[in-house]
């Protein structure tokens, strides 16, 4: 069974660009349940085919599959909803430990966050001085619930 394990922050500042590398992500969803979410994603000149089941605290499960290019553009063209998120998602490290910082476009527009995957949600971490406020457990900061509720209309 796959699974995951992350934890979901605001950045504080801009230092974690120095040194990232950065991707760009077009992703769109053709179910968003509570309990579900399959997603199309695009993310360089690679896609793929995500299904994910509902989070329990922070882990759920996922499974990802690679999907031909042409295939997915024509699925975030024709059937995803709307809107298709768009970012870039750009890789640093921080004491040995991958982070993932998604500076959001479109829709989500000014919006950044930083993920970290962990072995266990009891995994120790520490923080880089340019991470924020936690915003794990808020379902707003799920890319699934940025389509329904984009950023840009956040109050």
């Amino acid at each position: 069974m796959a699974s995951e394990t992350e934890r979901k922050f605001l950045t504080r500042s801009l230092s974690w660009k120095q040194g990232a590398v950065g991707v760009a992500y077009r992703q769109g969803y053709l179910c968003r349940e509570e309990a579900r979410t399959v997603r199309v994603r695009i993310a360089g000149d690679k896609a793929y085919l995500t299904i994910k089941g509902q989070t329990q605290g922070m882990t759920r499960l996922e499974y990802e599959y690679p999907l031909p290019l042409a295939d997915a553009q024509e699925l975030l063209q024709q059937l995803c909803l709307r809107p298709l998120i768009e970012k870039t998602r750009y890789r640093t490290w921080y004491r040995g430990r991958v982070w993932e910082v998604d500076e959001f476009a479109g829709e989500n527009q000014g919006l950044v966050v930083a993920e970290v995957e962990l072995e266990s949600p009891d995994q120790p971490l520490e923080l880089p001085d340019w991470v924020g406020e936690e915003v794990t457990h808020d379902p707003r900061y799920l890319n699934a619930n940025l389509v329904e509720h984009p950023f840009s209309r956040w109050g």
